[in-house]
């Protein structure tokens, strides 16, 4: 001690310049936070936010739900020449066009969502998905105009996809800036929520047409029907966003109000997200959200999209008992979907994201192989295994994608990796399964499939970081009370002596 006090006493320069640089490095650990710093959320905004974002997403998977159930019926109606597997190919290659134009939807939605708006970009999407769903239900048959019948099936489809690539990344993004810190994965778990609602209507509805209506019938008119009625909720959906206002993160944006978060990660805070920047400065985040929406949509899309196809034409079991086990695996998904966003908030995202990449690891071959046996119990058994490892994924990856990028770039980040992701590989996964299928000549390839996105899963959440309970990057701290904000200051009180 006493060769310690010589030193400083030596050079008292030197002392006063060590204690500036520890002050320093603490300022930037834990940077001086003012009340002003801190958004107080309004419960009633969120659950409006929550809602109107929720109702989109529900949209766009009823859409991709309606076409997934009815490819079968699509593909004698659009593609009537050649054998039954043509017409399914033929469909599913429609059903995965969409998907290529999806990331250019989301290169020209999403910095503009950063530039101008998550809002009034979420007011665009919401309106093009129902304006081109409810064109598709209007097309003629090919009997009636010829290869106009899926020219126009594929341009309304691409007018879709193009939507779609706006949708997810800025309602993931909206209910992400608008949540409490604390509550992120509560009410990020009403997006998938709303996944599951879509598709929940689109296979009971389709059910229900089958069971009414005659074969006949549901190929001549009746497939229009679930088309037609996606005008009236979009509409619905587009009333509730225009009633919202911007969210609290993009405001302070916008007014150029820097926070010690933004201070502390060393973000810029500019309204202009540019897609250079997007790709060069955040290319490591970009990677990683790739590959955790690549693993969580094969997944997704094999389940809740592929399995009535599989369990028809693979398995030869009727088409409506099919969906009627799935719809029963989805509404259980929907009871435990805000539990789990609940536990995520608790726990952390890794544990709950972890959870279900290796549920699917484990578990695709086994489920499979009780699907395969056959009968109502085993294939429910099977298909609520895989549901379950599902949920754990669908309940939490909505609060943590939009963690993994700062504001000034969030939205167009986020719009870019998910859709590229899920157009080379959510949406081509019932393309590909049925090829892989017909080349290797197994019903488990399904299984297979899932099992290896499965493991590009766990590795991509080991590489990410815990954001659970902590503030968006580039945004100030939000909580739900005037007491938070009040305990979170003096918990980051300037540090003594500064």
């Amino acid at each position: 001690m006493a060769a310690t006090d010589h030193d400083e006493s030596a050079d008292p320069g030197a002392v006063r310049r060590h204690r500036a640089l520890f002050r320093a490095i603490e300022r930037r650990r834990h940077p001086r936070l003012r009340r002003s710093d801190i958004t107080v959320t309004d419960e009633a905004a969120v659950r409006r936010a929550t809602k109107a974002a929720a109702l989109g997403n529900a949209m766009e998977w009823y859409d991709f739900g309606i076409y997934s159930y009815l490819a079968a019926t699509l593909g004698k109606v659009f593609f009537p020449s050649g054998s039954d597997t043509a017409q399914l190919l033929s469909s599913f290659a429609t059903f995965a066009v969409a998907f290529l134009v999806r990331p250019v939807g989301g290169m020209v939605l999403g910095p503009l969502g950063d530039k101008v708006g998550r809002r009034r970009i979420l007011s665009v999407t919401i309106l093009m998905m129902a304006v081109g769903t409810f064109a598709i239900g209007l097309i003629p048959s090919h009997a009636a105009i010829g290869l106009w019948a899926p020219g126009l099936l594929i341009f309304f489809r691409l007018v879709q996809g193009f939507s779609t690539g706006g949708e997810y990344g800025g309602a993931s993004t909206f209910i992400a800036e608008y949540a409490p810190d604390k509550r992120r994965g509560y009410y990020g778990s009403f997006l998938e929520l709303g996944t599951l609602a879509g598709y929940v209507t689109a296979s009971g509805l389709v059910v229900v047409l089958s069971s009414v209506l005659s074969a006949e019938q549901m190929l001549g008119w009746g497939w229009r029907i679930p088309f037609l009625l996606a005008a009236p909720l979009g509409f619905i959906g587009l009333y509730l966003r225009l009633r919202l206002d911007e969210t609290p993160a993009f405001q302070k944006l916008e007014g150029g109000h820097v926070t010690p978060s933004e201070a502390a990660d060393d973000v810029e805070t500019s309204a202009a997200a540019d897609l250079g920047k997007i790709f060069t400065r955040y290319w490591r985040a970009l990677l990683l959200c790739l590959a955790l929406v690549a693993a969580y949509n094969i997944t997704d899309y094999m389940l809740l999209s592929y399995m009535p196809t599989y369990l028809s034409d693979e398995l030869g079991y009727g088409t409506d008992h099919g969906l009627l086990i799935l719809l029963i695996v989805m509404v259980v998904q929907m009871c435990v979907i805000n539990q789990v966003g609940r536990l995520s908030d608790r726990f952390g995202r890794k544990p709950l994201l972890m959870a279900g990449m290796l549920g699917f690891l484990f578990l695709s071959v086994p489920s499979f192989l009780l699907i395969r046996q056959g009968g109502v119990l085993l294939i429910a058994f099977g298909l609520i295994l895989m549901g379950l490892s599902l949920v754990a994924m669908l309940g939490t990856m909505s609060a943590a994608l939009p963690a993994i990028f700062p504001t000034h770039v969030r939205y167009g980040s986020l719009s870019v990796a998910y859709n590229v992701a899920t157009s080379v590989f959510g949406g081509t996964t019932p393309l590909v399964i049925t090829a892989l299928i017909s080349v290797f000549n197994t019903s488990l390839m399904p299984a297979y499939y899932s099992t290896a996105a499965a493991v590009v899963g766990v590795v991509a959440v080991l590489c990410m970081r815990e954001t659970a309970n902590e503030p968006l990057p580039g945004s100030p701290p939000a909580v739900a009370t005037e007491e938070e904000a009040a305990a979170l200051v003096r918990v980051r009180s300037p540090v003594p002596g500064s």
